[in-house]
């Protein structure tokens, strides 16, 4: 049963009651449009947007998503549909004022389906398999295929109306399997491949990444009212230069030590030039900068890297603790600022932490993407428990943005090693060791084609924190 919008507005989004009210009252509304499956994928990808207050909405049939569209108009400052297939119904159908925005299908997600499909269909490296296409274009399936050197699909294409309906792209797929011109069907829409399937035609169901996703959030926020006016919110970032004590040590004499301060200071004071902010140096190893929320976001990218953590530590071998701060005024802004520095300190240094206007916390930031975590996911216990396994922060801090990130807690050797930048037999060890200490499980294998099955490994500590 459909709930109202008062209800659905006034849901946990996190996961919990408390503050539940709190979390209505603040954020950007985004009105989130499609079938369960791609709805629940979104919300996870939207943890890593503190930003958005989202307002989900579900249909089962895809003639559903205009009326709805239509009802959240006046409860949200932009409208986002899962796919092609609502967002062109919308387009078509609903009279909406606010900004409408899609998740894109774009060639990741076209690989991944025919990578699915081919395994279904269970055809061979040589054998030709032929292929009825919808939603997309000939243009994009032609340039995909040629990129992977795949000489072995044969894609036909749907050629009928854009806003086709569900009816219409079932018959078309039914119409190239049954006459024997295709072996298999690959579709945009969740409800043709349920029916096809069904019908036991070899069908797979073309699903957006998280990427895609990413994507679509991130244009969205740019096109609110609310994101252009916290362009100019005041920010203030705090920096520490971690165990700085100890490199002075190595330094025979005061005039190196200042020499090294100095250079350090130049350092800072070109990099917070790129955020034309202003910066003061706060005594010691600790420096105090000023800048605005819309330059800070696209000089890191929306948060995704620090660049600066990266270049001292290149040309003086030293780490930062970073903590930004955003607030509704200069002291709540330098308040919340301490508090992220103090986290990123607490995480073992070498990394950024920001907390935002509403207490959100967003990171770890040390060259990675963003992530939104509860304030008590970087508690002292777990990172002690980790340090106990041999897990570095560093480590710790990876694969905390990888889980935030994808809201995945399975994963091979393989992944993991890439993940945290090691080779598979280094992973091998540590994940001996964090077993050991119930930090990962065994979540079962994944069969192969040839060869033994590989084991999954389950990153159980921050499935439990995480409340995934």
């Amino acid at each position: 049963m459909q709930k109202s919008i008062n209800e659905i507005a006034a849901m946990p989004t996190d996961g919990g009651e408390e503050g539940t009210t709190a979390a209505a009252a603040r954020g950007i509304s985004i009105g989130i449009i499609g079938t369960a499956q791609l709805v629940d994928r979104i919300l996870k990808v939207l943890k890593a947007f503190p930003s958005f207050r989202p307002i989900p909405l579900i249909y089962e049939q895809d003639e559903d998503a205009p009326r709805l569209a239509e009802e959240l108009e006046d409860s949200v400052e932009v409208l986002l549909a899962s796919g092609p297939v609502p967002y062109n119904r919308i387009r078509e159908e609903a009279n909406v004022k606010v900004a409408l925005h899609v998740v894109p299908l774009t060639d990741t997600g076209f690989y991944r389906a025919l990578f699915r499909l081919k395994n279904t269909v269970g055809v061979d490296a040589k054998k030709l398999l032929r292929v009825s296409i919808d939603t997309l274009s000939k243009q994009m399936v032609q340039k995909s295929l040629s990129e992977i050197n795949e000489t072995n699909v044969e894609a036909v294409y749907y050629d009928g109306p854009v806003y086709a309906s569900k009816e219409q792209l079932i018959a078309y797929h039914l119409r190239c399997y049954e006459s024997g011109s295709c072996d298999a069907a690959l579709t945009a829409d969740e409800s043709v491949a349920q029916e096809l399937a069904a019908r036991g035609i070899p069908i797979e169901w073309i699903i957006p990444t998280d990427g895609n996703i990413t994507v679509a959030l991130e244009r969205a926020l740019l096109s609110t009212e609310t994101r252009q006016s916290r362009e100019a919110q005041v920010v203030v970032g705090l920096v520490n230069l971690d165990q700085f004590e100890k490199r002075v040590h190595v330094h025979t004499s005061e005039h190196e030590v200042q020499k090294l301060k100095l250079d350090i200071h130049r350092m800072l004071l070109d990099y917070v030039e790129s955020l034309d902010g202003y910066l003061t140096p706060l005594g010691g190893d600790e420096y105090l900068f000023f800048t605005t929320r819309g330059i800070f976001e696209r000089v890191t990218g929306g948060y995704k890297s620090i660049s600066l953590g990266k270049s001292v530590y290149q040309k003086f071998g030293l780490s930062l603790s970073i903590g930004m701060g955003f607030g509704r005024s200069a002291n709540e802004a330098g308040t919340h600022a301490r508090i992220a520095l103090r986290k990123s300190k607490e995480a073992g240094g070498d990394t950024c932490f920001i907390v935002g206007e509403d207490r959100t916390l967003i990171g770890p930031l040390a060259m990675a993407d963003p992530l939104e975590f509860a304030l008590s996911l970087t508690d002292a216990e777990l990172i002690k428990k980790a340090e106990d396994a041999g897990m570095t922060s560093g480590y710790l801090s990876k694969l905390m943005a990888q889980v935030a990130r994808t809201g995945k807690t399975d994963y091979m050797v393989h992944e993991l090693a890439a993940i945290l930048d090691i080779s598979v037999r280094s992973t091998h060890r540590l994940l001996l060791q964090w077993m050991d200490h119930s930090l990962v499980a065994i979540a079962g294998v994944e069969k192969v084609p040839k060869g033994r099955p590989r084991q999954i490994f389950r990153l159980s500590f921050l499935r439990d924190k995480a409340g995934i």
